[in-house]
């Protein structure tokens, strides 16, 4: 139980760095991590990342709040774009945790580790649409929160991934990107959570050892919320003073090694 804690710190540690370096939430650490933790406790196997997934939003909320106050407090952060983004957050976060609820965890494992591979390679690639347009008007902003919502519901991240690239295609300058991303994390994981609480209490959850609220496994949630809300604001801080680009291309690799990981691990369940 020692191991599991300090595994659960640790990564709110870095789950908190990166929310306030790259303005995501940390679910794209989070939930390989859990995922892989509750394989070795033994947690039923067609709820681990169901599990990973509602666990991973729910920690998000605090990671965000601590995250967000740091940018606001250095002037990164667009509180209208992050006003007229938020109802199609609300709206795409909730509906992406229920169609979740209908999907088994193996395909929502592959769902992932698909998503990882695009994302380290749009940051390898520094691969970005040309800045040439402005924010658009409700009915663009509800939609594009509305698919950020939805598709950061289904793999566990606060957004940030899609968020930052979409404001900078709105020739957004990439501290405010950053900054305005940080924010946009709490209205998805507070949504997604409620809906990850709901599922979860309508489902039968048999053999799951630990406390857990729906799909929340409380033991992992309390672990890393108390370390990422400490490393949040320090993250900020760097995004202010370090070559975000460099640190990008690093989590990238990162990212290519976790989606490997859970590549084999899923090539291996599914021919075993």
């Amino acid at each position: 139980m020692l191991s599991a804690w300090l595994l659960y710190i640790g990564t709110g540690i870095v789950a908190g760095l990166l929310a306030g370096l790259l303005g995501i939430g940390g679910g794209l650490v989070i939930v390989p991590i859990l995922n892989i933790a509750f394989t070795a406790q033994g947690q039923p196997a067609d709820y681990i990342q169901h599990l990973a997934l509602g666990t991973s939003l729910a920690t998000i909320i605090f990671t965000s709040i601590s995250s967000m106050h740091a940018h606001h407090k250095r002037g990164s952060l667009m509180w209208p774009v992050f006003w007229a983004i938020t109802p199609g957050i609300l709206l795409g976060s909730f509906l992406g945790s229920k169609v979740a609820s209908l999907l088994s965890s193996r395909f929502l494992s592959a769902f992932f580790v698909v998503f990882l591979y695009y994302v380290a390679t749009q940051m390898l690639l520094n691969i970005k649409p040309k800045a040439s347009r402005e924010v658009p008007g409700t009915g663009g902003m509800l939609l594009a929160g509305g698919v950020i919502g939805c598709v950061s519901s289904l793999v566990g991240i606060g957004g940030g991934t899609m968020t930052v690239p979409f404001l900078t295609w709105c020739n957004v300058g990439m501290l405010n990107c950053i900054g305005t991303s940080a924010a946009v994390g709490l209205p998805i994981a507070l949504a997604s959570t409620v809906g990850y609480i709901y599922t979860g209490l309508h489902a039968n959850l048999p053999g799951i050892s630990g406390g857990y609220l729906g799909f929340i496994y409380l033991p992992a949630f309390f672990g890393i919320v108390c370390a990422s809300i400490l490393t949040a604001p320090l993250g900020a801080k760097l995004a202010h003073g370090m070559p975000v680009a460099k640190l990008k291309k690093i989590f990238a690799c990162l990212l290519i090694v976790v989606a490997t990981r859970m590549l084999w691990a899923l090539a291996s369940s599914y021919f075993a």
